[in-house]
């Protein structure tokens, strides 16, 4: 059965480039093109789209407001299509805080021809969305989420040369934003790669930063890893973990793209592996593809311990399965509980702090 796109923007131009590749691709149906959100809202109402091309800026109502009203009223695939998303991240963050599953940014200029030169992703991230799990966004009280995790984590949790490696990949956003808020100021090193384009991550790191316990930057290279830090991989560069004497560095690399993607999660993980053996947690939250499924099997063949989000609470359920699929999967769990069950695991691994 055809995926049904409903596509919502304001330039009559866009809306007909996107209509134009929708069209044109084998197994996806056009159902309609809005102007505006009030339109938009009367045809979600007629014709229950599978995917909306969602813009944000946009007359009368802009596209937060409506994916706002949309996912409390009737959740259903976003695709977040725009040129906010690039000069605007925060924005683009609001969005998939929302409920929006991914995100395109527009060309900043030769807005034709960039548009059909992203065909092929355009296409990817709505069949991505059509697969995706949406419902409507959980508000939480984050300063009493912190109290709470204050509470139930009795003080600073100690490790030696420990270190934590999360890969995340469509609805990573969220799941890892989760996932540290529920870990105190004193975990082991964190590095992280979420599949993101350049000028995005910074805004991530940052928004990060202020939401959890951590000091979560955008990593620049040679950066020690330290106790209570999250460094992320910046958009167009791989994450690698070297070891210096006692120390874990943090390098950056311009190699290939792996998985068409750089950042890759599995050249973060495998260097890891390399570096920490059996010190090593990885970590592989919800994503599409099988990014990671060899880096998650380098862990644990270096003895490192893997967990990965179940089916249940990711978005999508493509990159922890393909980890599950070839082994590389010591324990599958729900997001919710990915914390608590972390911190065991790192106790149990043994104590002490190495600064």
């Amino acid at each position: 059965m055809a995926i049904k796109v409903l596509v919502v923007d304001d330039s009559a131009l866009v809306r007909s480039l996107l209509a134009e590749i929708i069209r044109a691709t084998p197994g996806l149906e056009l159902v309609g093109l809005a102007p505006d959100a009030f339109v938009a809202r009367d045809m979600v109402k007629q014709f229950s789209p599978d995917v909306i091309t969602l813009d944000i800026e946009m007359p009368r109502m802009d596209g937060l407001s409506f994916l706002e009203k949309l996912m409390n009223a009737r959740p259903t695939p976003v695709v977040m299509i725009s040129t906010l998303t690039e000069e605007g991240a925060d924005a683009t963050l609001r969005a998939l805080e929302l409920g929006a599953v991914d995100f395109i940014p527009k060309p900043k200029l030769g807005i034709a021809s960039g548009i059909r030169e992203y065909t092929d992703l355009i296409v990817e991230k709505i069949q991505e969305a059509a697969v995706a799990k949406v419902k409507a966004p959980v508000k939480k009280n984050v300063t009493a989420l912190k109290t709470e995790q204050k509470i139930a984590t009795g003080g600073r949790l100690q490790s030696t040369e420990k270190i934590i490696a999360i890969g995340a990949s469509t609805g990573g956003t969220e799941a890892i934003k989760e996932l540290l808020m529920q870990l105190p100021a004193a975990v082991p090193g964190i590095v992280m790669t979420q599949h993101m384009p350049p000028g995005f991550t910074r805004t991530f790191a940052e928004r990060l930063d202020k939401l959890t316990r951590l000091h979560v930057v955008e990593a620049k290279g040679g950066e020690r890893i330290l106790p209570g830090h999250a460094y992320l991989a910046p958009g167009g560069h791989h994450l690698i973990v070297v070891r210096s004497g006692a120390d874990y560095v943090v390098k950056l690399s311009d190699a290939e793209p792996v998985h068409r993607h750089r950042p890759a999660v599995d050249v973060m993980m495998e260097s890891v592996a390399l570096a920490g053996g059996k010190n090593v947690l990885g970590v592989l939250l919800t994503g599409m593809g099988k990014d990671g499924a060899k880096g998650m099997l380098n862990i644990r063949e270096h003895g490192g311990y893997t967990l990965a989000q179940d089916e249940a609470s990711c978005v999508v359920y493509g990159m922890p399965k393909e980890a599950v699929s070839v082994g590389g999967v010591d324990q599958t769990v729900e997001l919710g509980t990915m914390g608590a069950v972390l911190l065991e695991k790192i106790k149990a691994m043994g104590s002490g702090n190495r600064l």
